[in-house]
């Protein structure tokens, strides 16, 4: 477990799927997570996401760690409230993309995202010794945005009306981080 203020993260396990279901099914929590990735996102079955979980630990090895991961992200006193994970990670570059939900409405703009999004981020600056992360989110979910450049993020990148989320047009907004202005941000 990774522990911080307000919340831990740790490996997945079966019990989360059955909230991992809720939540996925959720249209709400899903737009938030998922954006205009919502159908393949969300309304799956808890039967697909228990096989997901049993595949997933069939694969886990240390080399695939290093790679991907998912956690669960949980509060200091128990309360299973979203995921996070790292992924594509680049061994060349020491890059890798993040992802984070909190999909819990009654934990949102609270502060539990940004203090997920910190231990993740001095998780894989620090123990996976990358030098850069990157995400990406669309432009109406102004919540995430503030969080991320709360973190240091900086915007990159922009595609164009790239994301469909409620019958409107959104950019898809490409974030990046380095590891020294992660650090240096720490200190101030």
């Amino acid at each position: 477990m990774i522990k911080g203020n307000l919340v831990e993260l740790r490996p997945v396990i079966a019990e989360d799927m059955e909230r991992l279901f809720h939540w996925r099914n959720d249209e709400e929590a899903v737009k938030w997570a998922a954006g205009s990735s919502l159908v393949t996102y969300s309304y799956v079955s808890l039967d697909s996401l228990k096989a997901m979980y049993e595949e997933n630990v069939r694969a886990s090895r240390l080399d695939d760690k290093l790679k991907e991961f998912v956690f669960s992200v949980y509060t200091l006193d128990g309360e299973h409230i979203g995921n996070c994970d790292y992924r594509d990670v680049n061994p060349i570059t020491r890059a890798a993309t993040i992802g984070i939900a909190i999909m819990a409405k009654e934990y949102w703009s609270k502060g539990y995202g940004t203090d997920t999004l910190r231990l993740l981020l001095d998780f894989l600056f620090s123990k996976l010794n990358l030098k850069r992360v990157q995400l990406d989110t669309w432009s109406g979910n102004t919540r995430a945005i503030r969080a991320y450049e709360k973190s240091g993020f900086v915007i990159e990148g922009r595609l164009r009306q790239n994301e469909y989320v409620d019958g409107q047009y959104y950019d898809t907004i490409m974030m990046g981080l380095l590891r020294e202005e992660f650090y240096q941000r720490a200190k101030e």
